[in-house]
Order: C-alpha cells, then sequence, then structure tokens
C-alpha cells in the first residue's frame, strides 16, 4: 500500500510541474520543489528564480558535470538556460517584494486548512535562517506546498490550526503530497485529487483538517 520515499517526492514533484505555465517566473524551495523542474516540459518557458541572485535556472545537471560556481538558494548545483540572468541578492528579494513571482513551490513542516504556512523553524532547533519564505509566502500570486503528508511519528502536518511559529498567514493555494491534492478555497480545505493506491478514505484518515469532499475526486496513477 505504500509509496517508497524517493519515489513518492518524484510524483510529488511531477504533478507540482503540471501547474506551471508557459511564460510564468517561478520559485522554488529548498527540498522536494528542487526536483520540480526536471518535470517541466521543453515546450514550456519558464523562468526559475532564485533568491541568491538567478533569474532563468534550469534542470538539475548531469552527475559529473555541475558547475561549482552555479548553485541555488539551497547550494544544490543548478543548469541555467538561454537568456538567464545573474544579479544581487537585493535585486532577487525586490523582483519577490514586488509580486513578480507567478508562482512559489515551498517545502513546509506544517499548513493549517486555512492556508497558514509554517516551514521555517521548530523551537528548539537550530535553522540556517528563514531565507526568502515570509517574502516569498505573502507576494507570490500563488503558493503551491509540497510535502509529506505526516510527520516522521505519523501524526498529520495538514492540521486545523499550525502549533508552530508561522511563516505567514493564510497565504497557500495549494497543498500536494504523497497521497493527495487539496486546494485551500475560501470555503475550507477541499480535496482534489488522491494519488494511487490511496483512497479519499485513507487521505480522510490522514489529515487532522477538515477536508471538503467532492462528489467527483480524481485519482492520479
Amino acid at each position: 500500500m505504500g509509496v517508497g520515499v524517493e519515489d513518492s517526492r518524484y510524483r510529488i514533484a511531477r504533478r507540482a510541474a503540471q501547474e506551471i505555465q508557459d511564460g510564468m517566473l517561478v520559485n522554488l524551495g529548498i527540498g522536494i520543489p528542487t526536483l520540480v523542474a526536471d518535470y517541466v516540459p521543453p515546450e514550456i518557458q519558464v523562468f526559475f528564480h532564485a533568491e541568491n541572485g538567478i533569474l532563468g535556472t534550469g534542470p538539475s545537471p548531469a552527475k559529473g558535470s555541475e558547475d561549482p560556481a552555479l548553485c541555488n538558494a539551497g547550494g544544490f548545483p543548478v543548469t541555467i538556460v538561454p537568456g538567464a540572468s545573474y544579479f544581487d541578492s537585493a535585486t532577487a528579494f525586490g523582483i519577490i517584494r514586488r509580486g513578480y513571482v507567478d508562482i512559489t513551490i515551498l517545502g513546509a513542516l506544517e499548513v493549517s486548512q486555512h492556508g497558514d504556512l509554517a516551514n521555517w523553524i521548530v523551537p528548539g532547533k537550530r535553522v540556517p535562517g528563514m531565507g526568502g519564505a515570509m517574502e516569498l509566502a505573502q507576494k507570490s500570486r500563488k503558493v503551491i506546498v509540497l510535502m509529506n503528508h505526516t510527520n516522521k511519528q505519523g501524526e498529520s502536518k495538514i492540521l486545523k490550526q499550525c502549533s508552530l511559529p508561522l511563516t505567514a498567514p493564510r497565504c497557500v493555494d495549494l497543498i500536494i503530497t504523497e497521497m493527495a491534492v487539496m486546494e485551500v478555497t475560501d470555503e475550507g480545505l477541499v480535496l482534489r485529487e488522491v494519488m494511487a493506491p490511496f483512497t479519499a478514505e485513507d487521505v480522510i484518515r490522514q489529515t487532522e483538517a477538515e477536508l471538503i469532499v467532492p462528489s467527483v475526486v480524481s485519482t492520479i496513477q
């Protein structure tokens, strides 16, 4: 019944790539979001933005062909596409704060049914910093969260109310996990798609947040 951890990461990234349309400017967070660039079809022209000062990152480089001087905001090697540009972090954050980012795709520790996002700190644990998450969550036109459905203890990470410090309130539009795709709406958290081999009943059982389940929920094979 279960899905392997590595396999689930790629399935989540592949589904997230379907939200990207031609001509968009997209920011990818650390973790599963970095995999999304590998699943954007070649006919879709998209510029990926990195807070460390790149506009136009491409798919991950082949092993052995990494450029040690070219990385994303998480420090992982990237490629660039024709037309890419480099600039300082002040300009990178200016792009975010002016609302030019069409979609930001982030990881999360917790998300509430209202779209509240907690993804930057666990109290008492060391973290490298909040990065650009707060600006991205508040200023991007659409915020998509990619995450495991439950934590290491098997507890839901999709909650009625977040217990961790918030990155930003009511900012998340779409949540994609290894189990399901859920949309945050004015009416509540709507179950849109289920990832096989899971069922809608599995998702409801593993989700603390209240889910609205339409009469028809599509299945991703």
